[in-house]
């Protein structure tokens, strides 16, 4: 099994506390942390401008400034967002920015889309908040547009949704030219979102990646639902990587884990969020599969990995202010799962 790490940027609240000026400091050694150990293949983080679990005045660093910035600062990891919302920027020139990125880099970059979902900031931000085909629909164009761009080098499509006439991509993605890549796209690409009828029929159709619910019950639904789209459109299924995200809450005893659920909380109220719906946040996050003691987070991904879930891209709230919890998960849940 491959591990990827969120890296916090503020949208869950995880920078609240620390000072703006020294935000990026905190990021950065995170990411240095990763790059310089074998346990995570990869850094991530997600593509919003409010926080979650309400809009408020906390910093929500932008993803792709993020990407240019680690790009920079690291060396072996690779570089993802999970996912970008595809209606927040033009997708030719979403394309390009991913290709400098990958420059930069040297070839790290993966490419996570999706329709998007979060409807204040899309309203607050001028786009609307267009119904759930419409934003799929310009998911599905928008992936073919960044094809053409990254393995041809120039993109035009007359869509319902974008109109591209001539776009070039100079330079390509490393990936796919002088650097290996995916074959079918350039820059690996994950189509995030577990729609039944469209996202996972688009996935089937573009993704090298997908990204999906990871619990045992959903995870063997939806890979089944995706395996009916690969089938009907002639894609070997066993091409397409599985992955999902798990929120990691981890202590060597049950005692270690309450502490961390109550410093979640504690984060969350320091950040606006009322008693209330804090510690309901703090129930969810409980009840879900990655928290507990090493053991038990052992036999869960075990099992996962035995139903096909080969890539875990974990989360971990408190980063930013407690490396304990990482190193843990470094020195006793890898180490039983890393192929």
């Amino acid at each position: 099994m491959r591990f990827g790490m969120f890296v916090p940027q503020g949208w869950r609240m995880d920078l609240v506390g620390i000072e703006p000026a020294q935000q990026w400091e905190a990021m950065v050694n995170l990411a240095k942390h990763a790059d310089d150990g074998d346990v995570f293949d990869s850094i991530w983080v997600y593509d919003h401008f409010h926080t979650v679990p309400q809009p408020s005045g906390e910093a929500t660093h932008e993803a792709w400034s993020l990407m240019a910035g680690f790009g920079a600062a690291t060396s072996r990891v690779r570089l993802g967002q999970m996912c970008t919302c595809m209606a927040y920027r033009n997708p030719a020139y979403l394309a390009k920015v991913a290709a400098t990125v990958d420059v930069i880099s040297g070839g790290r970059t993966e490419m996570g889309i999706g329709a998007g979902w979060y409807e204040h900031e899309w309203r607050a931000y001028g786009y609307g908040f267009p119904k759930a085909g419409d934003r799929l629909g310009a998911l599905r164009e928008g992936v073919q547009v960044f094809r053409d761009m990254w393995t041809k080098g120039s993109a035009t499509l007359d869509g319902k949704y974008y109109q591209v006439d001539g776009a070039l991509c100079a330079p390509r993605p490393l990936q796919g030219t002088s650097h290996p890549g995916s074959a079918l796209n350039g820059i690996p690409m994950w189509i995030a979102g577990g729609g039944e009828k469209v996202t996972l029929k688009i996935a089937a159709q573009y993704a090298d990646y997908t990204n999906f619910d990871g619990s045992p019950e959903g995870f063997d639904h939806k890979s089944e639902i995706l395996k009916g789209h690969c089938d009907d459109l002639g894609r070997d299924f066993g091409d397409i990587v599985r992955s999902a995200n798990y929120n990691v809450v981890i202590g060597e005893t049950d005692a270690d884990v309450e502490d961390r659920l109550q410093f979640y909380g504690e984060l969350l109220r320091k950040g606006g969020v009322a008693d209330d719906k804090a510690a309901g946040a703090v129930e969810d996050l409980r009840k879900q599969p990655a928290v507990g003691t090493p053991d038990k987070i052992v036999s869960m991904f075990k099992d996962m990995e035995a139903r096909g879930m080969t890539y875990a891209i974990t989360y971990f709230a408190e980063a930013a202010y407690d490396r304990s919890g990482i190193e843990l998960f470094e020195q006793t849940v890898a180490p039983e799962l890393k192929a």
